[in-house]
């Protein structure tokens, strides 16, 4: 397992610390180019291409869309524990999603005759990709659809890739059908990303896309920002665990597992000023990860050789000035005084605060979204909310009293711009008070 001092970490190694799997995606661009390209060019012939490539799934043009009776059949047929446990998680997520909505409209008196304020409206249509890659993932199916329903955007689609013989996770249709989404398409990756940035002969155009996913589904994102909303980055997992010298060594080894099993490209650290911690959590992770299946003991393995490992400070205020600028995903906060610390942690998509809250609960049953800003984003973006699926408009009502007051003002500072037309929209303007109809 890496172990860095962090007093002692040249510009170099501290950068690439920083930038974790950032620096990866990068190399992905010229592939997402190509493959955004061909699907703008083909259309569904090109995703029938990549998806048998990529996936080594052979579709035809007919399989794309998911069947209403499919997504039906798999919510009715799923065993009664998964269900009941996708049931008791939607309604966490919905309660926490439906306190987010603010109200449809607001408007302020800003002075005499003077009035403006704003309108909120759903977007028109989204696309929820929730990915598939490395297990399945009804829980992001729930984090998304619930906030994109409580939001009431009126068109819906999920694109997930398909797996052997171009099935679906079952789980992950059970989840839509909770949610309250109908409209689903076997198609991830690239190319899914290609398809609703310009829509083809089957898969509709959004305005939005919105989902976590790997470095390829990254790389075809930031391609098309400027093309669409390719919503929040949200690429390969990260997590710092923030402990004191009073933590559980036990409790630190579990959780620092957590986001290092979901894949190689994942980050995971243990940022602490402990040292005697870190030897007993460095000792604990090597015996816990045994326990742990092959395939996710080596992602954890890769992880902790690579972008994980443990950060040693010289104390708490440098664990928290080297979290803030990391800016992680997820952040879990096992001090003494968890809420002590609250106010100084400025950057993280979520916190946890106490050994009783580990990220397995917020990624699955909590409430609060667990789909999370990565790669540092956690500075500028916040996590999927229901905000996410709404839009603002402002808007402005003068009176000729109003106009008065401010026509002087809005005219001068057109000639400050050098915009005559502007002024002379003021300056020409004749206003009286029209009245109703009828009056």
């Amino acid at each position: 397992m890496n172990i860095y001092r962090l007093a002692e970490l040249g510009k170099e190694s501290y950068d690439r610390l920083l930038r974790r799997s950032e620096i990866d995606i990068e190399k992905y661009t010229p592939l997402a180019r190509e493959v955004i390209a061909r699907v703008r060019r083909e259309g569904d012939r090109a995703l029938l291409y990549y998806t048998n490539k990529f996936d080594g799934v052979s579709l035809e043009k007919e399989q794309l869309p998911v069947a209403t009776g499919e997504i039906e059949e798999a919510y009715r047929t799923l065993d009664g524990k998964t269900r009941d446990t996708l049931e008791y998680a939607a309604v966490n997520i919905r309660k926490f999603h439906t306190e987010q909505l603010p109200g449809e409209m607001w408007m302020k008196e800003l002075g005499k005759g003077i009035m403006a304020g704003e309108k909120v409206a759903p977007l028109p249509d989204v696309c929820l990709y929730v990915p598939r890659g490395k297990g399945s993932f009804p829980s992001v199916m729930l984090m998304l659809g619930i906030p994109a329903v409580v939001a009431g955007v009126p068109r819906i689609i999920v694109c997930t890739p398909p797996g052997k013989g171009g099935k679906i996770d079952a789980a992950t249709l059970a989840a839509a059908h909770i949610a309250g989404v109908k409209e689903i398409y076997r198609v991830g990756g690239m190319q899914a990303i290609a398809a609703v940035a310009y829509g083809t002969e089957t898969v509709p155009r959004c305005c939005k896309v919105l989902g976590p996913g790997n470095a390829y589904v990254s790389a075809a994102k930031r391609a098309l920002y400027g093309v669409f909303d390719v919503g929040l980055p949200a690429g390969p997992s990260e997590a710092i665990i923030l402990a004191d010298e009073f933590a559980d060594p036990q409790v630190v080894s579990l959780d620092m597992l957590i986001e290092a099993e979901h894949g190689p490209d994942s980050a995971s650290l243990l940022v602490t000023h402990g040292e005697e911690l870190a030897i007993k959590v460095r000792l604990q992770v090597e015996r816990l990860m045994e326990e742990l299946p092959a395939r996710r003991r080596s992602f954890v393995e890769r992880v902790f050789n690579n972008y994980g490992g443990i950060v040693l400070t010289e104390n708490l205020d440098a664990s928290v000035e080297f979290i803030n600028d990391y800016a992680p995903e997820h952040l879990e906060v096992l001090t003494v005084e968890p809420f002590a610390l609250l106010p100084r942690l400025k950057n993280a998509g979520e916190i946890l605060l106490g050994p009783c809250t580990p990220i397995t609960l917020c990624n699955f049953v909590l409430g609060p979204n667990a789909i999370l800003p990565t790669g540092s984003f956690a500075r500028s973006y916040s996590g999927v909310s229901v905000h996410d699926f709404l839009k603002r408009s402002s808007f402005g009502y003068v009176t000729p009293d109003g106009f008065a007051g401010l026509k002087d003002a809005a005219a001068h500072f057109a000639e400050i711009e050098g915009f005559a037309a502007h002024a002379l929209a003021i300056k020409k303007r004749f206003v009286k008070e029209v009245q109703p109809a009828g009056k």
